[in-house]
Order: structure tokens, then C-alpha cells, then sequence
């Protein structure tokens, strides 16, 4: 594999050397072995975690008592118990050194601001933890969101946490059935709202859908509502106001101590293949995870500010949140990211000075596409570092980024999941970035690639793993008698191993290339093919707005059909289809050329955004389709079913 082209180079003689400088110089002294580079760090901290998660503990700031013994170890990662004896609850790490510094920076679509300090943030925390308290909620209670992506949804996942109770959260968006979906299966006591919410433009109203949501979930015994679209004097019956709900006369905050295990998420997976499963998180592992990711990977430190588009739908809004545990800045947008242009979110990062810039694969593409230049319309002098996730970064978006943002940022792409609430491989600011190429693997995490006889390999595609067990992997599915569906999830290919479902090549550079789900991985002729390896040609070509790849199954083999969606002003005429696939013959291979390919008005996608691969190649191939909730856009699989051109 010819190495890919050099992009950036981390400039460790500078004055202000990245965490990861002291964290290794730590992790030498603790260990007395010749812990040099960052390849020495991470095999250290994979073969002695019993040193390497104390250490990070300790360096990361996590609040509360680590106990005596840092990990109980098993042949079974699913045995593994880390801090067993522990003691702690994160909102106090959330919440320490409560001054007068911003903590949370709220910008609406309809460019309303609002600003939060720390104290700010602690006092509306003790105040909706008493009234939690007062409404019954307990350790273990499940307390839900159907809400933007606002401050009062931060101080009220805090205050949850602060009871011990477990907080889960979707975004308005998302239709009712989507919602019963999710939380018929916690039963959650108490629900928090947003009266309504702006997108695109328009003003969405749901007190009609929070009402049918509570339901039909009849364990919700009181929904709290703030106003953000309307005014809060009218709401219907059965919903108390924001206002009314939160006790100004609170007292000082007073966490319930959990043990490190105990859970403070349920998560649910995007539900394209099949029920959305309910994944328990710990507080204590999660947060512990996402420190070592945010301080150490992306060099985040107290007074930062971080900015990640995401709805709370999606597994990085947990993630970005979890900033403030570093005495970072959060800088919340909620609406439309290309409202009213693609410029919108680099105005937002100018105005807020915003350290790291976390967007999605499809944002960058978007960007390239509309030839947008920020570098010279905007003054970007704080950022830092750009995160990329929810699909691969094709290597035309690494250049874009370089090219038409800014030059010295550390373009980390990342790579994990809603499974783990965190990265198995991302950035590493002592590392080089390579284009096309995720740099390295995520500390304490013995990540690799496999072949289908469960062998390490380097340079040809593979299984995304994990060999060794980690802080965050999901405490239990709920409805999960003897964890059976746990294990067949994670475990069932390769035993005792993780596999992600990711389709990677591990580089000579150490890094990563990831293709594409491997469950969604084309096999035409038997040769297996990951789906991003033929979206980062249509990257290149501005007259396709959209696509989605699958194979049909035909004649006991597999034939690779493109959908697109053309451009506006373009047609998927003789001259578009000859140059795809002219491009695609050119850059990926002959085998990669799609037999068919057919244009259509829509791609369905997923509420995190994410293409429904595994839904469109159901529908092609006449199998049921498993979850249609898990769609934001149901009806363009429509366009899909019975095509005349796919007929054999």
C-alpha cells in the first residue's frame, strides 16, 4: 500500500507541548520501561492496564475514590471489572470549580444566544436534582428527553445523574413512533421537553407529539416542559413548565455515590437492523473513556471550546457534552447546519472562538462540493483541531480541510460507536496526519484488523476489533436475559473478540482506513468490497448530490447497484454514468464498477444522518425491511422497491 501524502506534522518543540507529551512522561516514570513514542504508550497501555487506567484516572481529573484495586480480570471480556471498589458520581467531575468561567454557549437557528457559567450551570442543576428528588426519582429510575440540543437538556441529564438515575435522550425530530420505540422499553418515571423547535427556516411545534409519546408510554408520571418555540403559559394539561418544576430554593447539590459500574446511559443502536437494542452505559467507565479521548487524544483543556454538531440522537452529543468534565467550553447549535448556506457553522466557530470544530464526513463533502473556502472568509485563529465521524472521510475531504480551512489544525477522523460511547481508532496529537488515514488507535484499547481466519493484517481490508476489554463497553442490553444478544452483537465471530463491523486496513504507517460497515460490504464474484471505497469517487464528480451502493443479490452472485441523486441542473444522462464510472474503474478497480446504475429523487438515512445502506438492500432484494422507525425518511425507500431497472 503506497503511503498516503503527508498533511500535517505536530510541532512538539513548541512552548505549549499537547497533553499526551506529559501524559507519556508520566506513564515512563510510572512504569519504568522505555516508554518513548506514542507506538511504546499505547502497547503499554494495553498490556499493563492495571497501571495505565489508574494513571489516566489520576491525570484526567476524574472526581471520587478509585479504590484499592484498579481492575478484576477475566479470559472473558465480558467478565473484566474495572474499579470495582470505586466510588464516585460524575456530575461532580462534570460540575467542579463552579466559577464564574462559561461553561455552556447556546446558539439557536433563529440566532437567539445563550450563555451559561459554571456556577450557572451547578445552581440549575441543584435546582432540577430537588425537584427530581421531590417528583420520586430514585437510583436506577430512568428519567427521558424528547429535546434539542440546549442547555436545560445538559442540566437535566446532570441532574439525573447527581440522583443516580439513568438519563436517555431523542431529539424532537424524531416521530413518536420512533420515541415509544426507544423509551417503551426503559419505562422511564418523568420526561423533559421542548415546547418546539426551528429547522431549515420554520417553526416546528410538538406538544402534540410529547403528549402522544407520554401515552403510549404509561410509565411517564409527569412530562416537564420548557419553552423554546412558544410561550409556556398555555401548555396542555399533564405538562408542568420548566420554570415551575425547578425549585429556586434548592439546596447545595448532593451527589448520590455510585460504584464505577453503575449505569448512567442507555443508548439505542440506529434500529436498520432490527428493534433498536437498549444499550446500558456506566457513568464511572464512560466518562473515564471520554476523558482519555478528549485531553489526551484531542489535546482539550480547561477553558477550550468545543463545538460538535450532533442532535441528541446521536451518541455525540454524550460526547461532547462530556467536555465540561475538562473545564472546557460547549458550544451547543441546534437546527439546520446549512441554514440559511454551508457558511453558518464557520460563522458560528469565528464568533465563538471555537477551539475544536467536530462535524460530519458528509459536512466536509458537502463543503468540497460548494467549493466553500472559509480560509478566506473567516478568521479561524483559535481552531485547533477538526473532528470528523458518522461515516469515512474520503482523502478528498482530508484535503479539502487543509486546503480550504486552515493548514495547521490536526484533522482528527474518528472511529467508534454508539456501542461503546467513544472511539476504537482516532486522532493523536504526536502523530503525523496522513491523507485518507485515521492516525492512530485509541489508548488502552487493543485495536487490530482481521481476516476472516481471525488473523492480524496489515495493508489489505479486514474486521475492525478490539482483543482486549475497556471501561466503556456496555454494562448489559436491556431485555437481554443471560446477555444472549450482548454476546452474539460483539463476540459471535471471533471469540473473546470485539468485532466492530467496521471495514479497515491497518497501514504501514500504523494508522487506519475505514471502508465502510462491513455488514453492508459488497462480495461481487466473492471479492468483498467496501461501499466507501466507491463514495470517495463520487466525492469528485459535483454533479451527484447523493448516493447509496448495495449489492443485489442475482444468479447465486452479487451485482453492484449505484443509486444516485443528481445534482440540481444535472441528469444522470450517458455523459454523468460513463465518467462515475470512469472514475471509479480509474481510482478504485475494475470490479468496482456498478452494474447498474439508476437515478432516484431521495436516499434514506437514519436520524443520526447516517445512509441506510442495510435498508436499501433490503428493500432490492425483497426482504423485509426491520425497522422502518429507524429511518428519518421512510418513504424514499419507495423509490427503491420493484425498480424496473433492476429486473435480471
Amino acid at each position: 500500500m503506497t503511503t498516503a501524502p503527508l498533511l500535517w506534522q505536530p510541532d512538539l518543540s513548541a512552548r505549549r507541548k499537547p497533553l499526551m507529551s506529559d501524559f507519556l512522561a508520566q506513564a515512563r516514570a510510572a512504569s519504568g520501561a522505555g516508554v518513548e513514542t506514542y507506538a511504546d504508550l499505547h502497547a503499554w497501555s494495553v498490556s499493563r492496564p492495571e497501571e495505565f487506567w489508574p494513571l489516566a484516572w489520576d491525570f484526567c481529573g476524574l472526581e471520587g475514590e478509585k479504590g484499592a484495586v484498579p481492575l478484576l480480570a477475566d479470559a472473558d471480556p465480558m467478565q473484566v471489572r474495572f474499579f470495582p471498589e470505586a466510588r464516585l458520581n460524575i456530575a461532580e467531575t462534570f460540575l467542579k470549580n463552579a466559577d464564574g468561567r462559561e461553561a455552556i454557549v447556546f446558539i439557536g437557528e433563529d440566532g437567539r444566544r445563550m450563555v451559561w457559567t459554571r456556577a450557572e450551570l451547578k445552581r440549575e442543576v441543584e435546582m432540577l436534582a430537588a425537584a427530581l428528588r421531590d417528583a420520586g426519582i430514585e437510583a436506577g429510575d430512568h428519567v427521558a428527553g424528547y429535546v434539542p440540543n440546549m442547555p436545560q437538556t445538559v442540566a437535566a441529564m446532570l441532574a439525573t445523574a447527581s440522583l443516580g438515575a439513568v438519563w436517555s435522550c431523542c431529539a424532537p425530530e424524531s416521530g413518536p413512533d420512533v420515541v415509544v420505540d426507544r423509551f417503551g422499553q426503559i419505562a422511564p418515571k418523568l420526561m423533559f421537553a421542548a415546547d418546539g423547535y426551528f429547522y431549515n427556516g420554520k417553526t416546528f411545534e410538538t406538544r402534540a407529539a410529547i403528549a402522544e409519546v407520554a401515552a403510549r408510554v404509561p410509565s411517564v408520571r409527569q412530562i416537564v416542559v420548557w419553552p423554546y418555540a412558544g410561550d409556556a403559559a398555555d401548555l396542555p394539561e399533564g405538562m408542568t413548565a420548566y420554570e415551575a418544576f425547578r425549585q429556586a430554593d434548592a439546596p447545595v447539590l448532593d451527589c448520590r455515590v455510585m460504584g464505577f459500574r453503575d449505569p448512567l446511559y442507555v443508548m439505542f443502536s440506529s434500529g436498520t437492523t432490527g428493534k433498536p437494542k437498549c444499550i446500558e452505559h456506566s457513568g464511572g467507565g464512560t466518562l473515564l473513556r471520554m476523558l482519555v479521548e478528549q485531553q489526551l487524544h484531542c489535546d482539550l483543556r480547561p477553558g477550550d471550546r468545543m463545538f460538535y454538531y450532533t442532535t441528541c440522537n446521536w451518541m455525540m452529543w454524550n460526547w461532547q457534552v462530556a467536555a465540561l468534565a475538562s473545564e472546557a467550553v460547549i458550544v451547543l447549535f441546534d437546527g439546520n447546519p446549512m441554514y440559511p448556506g454551508i457558511r453558518r457553522l464557520f460563522d458560528l466557530a469565528e464568533a465563538e472562538m471555537v477551539t475544536h470544530f467536530g462535524i460530519s464526513a458528509k459536512y466536509i463533502d458537502a463543503s468540497q462540493k460548494r467549493r466553500n473556502r472559509p480560509v478566506d472568509s473567516h478568521d479561524l485563529g483559535a481552531l485547533r483541531v477538526v473532528l470528523s465521524t458518522g461515516s469515512p472521510l474520503s482523502p478528498e475531504g482530508f484535503a479539502h480541510v487543509y486546503a480550504d480551512w486552515k493548514a495547521d489544525v490536526q484533522l482528527a477522523s474518528i472511529c467508534g460507536g454508539t456501542d461503546i460511547l467513544g472511539c476504537f481508532i482516532g486522532g493523536c496529537p504526536l502523530l503525523p496526519v496522513h491523507q485518507g488515514e485515521i492516525q492512530a488507535p485509541v489508548l488502552g484499547l487493543d485495536v487490530a484488523t482481521l481476516n476472516d481466519q481471525g488473523e492480524p493484517v496489515e495493508g489489505v481490508a479486514g474486521e475492525l476489533v478490539c482483543r482486549n476489554a475497556h471501561p466503556s463497553m456496555p454494562v448489559r442490553f436491556l431485555n437481554d436475559p443471560g446477555n444472549a444478544r450482548y454476546r452474539a452483537s460483539y463476540f459471535e465471530t471471533y471469540p473473546n473478540v470485539w468485532r466492530q463491523g467496521d471495514y479497515t486496513i491497518r497501514t504501514e504507517l500504523g494508522g487506519y482506513v475505514v471502508l465502510g460497515r462491513s455488514d453492508a460490504t459488497l462480495n461481487p464474484g466473492g471479492v468483498r468490497i467496501g461501499t466507501a471505497e466507491i463514495y470517495r469517487q463520487l466525492d469528485k464528480i459535483g454533479e451527484v448530490a447523493d448516493a447509496v451502493v448495495v449489492g443485489q443479490n442475482l444468479d447465486n452472485d452479487v451485482r453492484v447497484v449505484l443509486f444516485v441523486v443528481p445534482a440540481e441542473g444535472a441528469a444522470l444522462d450517458d455523459v454523468l454514468t460513463a465518467r462515475i464510472k470512469t472514475e471509479i474503474r480509474k481510482n478504485a478497480s475494475p470490479r468496482h464498477v456498478p452494474a447498474k446504475i439508476i437515478a432516484v429523487a431521495d436516499i434514506p438515512r437514519t436520524k443520526s444522518g447516517k445512509t441506510a445502506e442495510l435498508a436499501v438492500r433490503d428493500v432490492v432484494n425483497k426482504h423485509p425491511v426491520r425497522n422502518l422507525s429507524g429511518l428519518a425518511n421512510p418513504q424514499a425507500l419507495a423509490l427503491f422497491a420493484d425498480h424496473p431497472e433492476l429486473q435480471a
